[in-house]
């Protein structure tokens, strides 16, 4: 990886994500699939000036379809990385805010 910008690929916006941004102060990124936790938590550290109490990384496998007609695996969604990142009391990442 050249830089910490290239760790975090998007923020990923759920109905369970925006829960747990309001009651544990959780935030969840879709990040690169050799990015470890330490590498993580400087990324979101510097790009949103906050304080990273944890990171959890969940990993997660693509999903195969089986044609019926050919008997051939397709390969339905790519494999991506996962981080559920928790944040001090007071601070808060203005991409999951909404609009003010």
């Amino acid at each position: 990886m050249t830089n910490l910008h290239d760790i975090l690929r998007r923020p990923i916006i759920t109905e369970k994500s925006n829960y747990q941004n309001r009651r544990h102060h959780q935030f969840a990124f879709e990040v690169s699939s050799d990015a470890t936790k330490s590498l993580i938590k400087d990324a979101v550290e510097t790009v949103f000036n906050v304080k990273v109490l944890r990171v959890n990384v969940i990993n997660f496998p693509p999903k195969y379809k089986k044609n019926w007609r050919s008997r051939r695996t397709v390969n339905r969604r790519i494999a991506y990385k996962k981080a559920i990142v928790t944040l001090a009391e007071g601070d808060t990442i203005s991409v999951f805010e909404g609009v003010k």
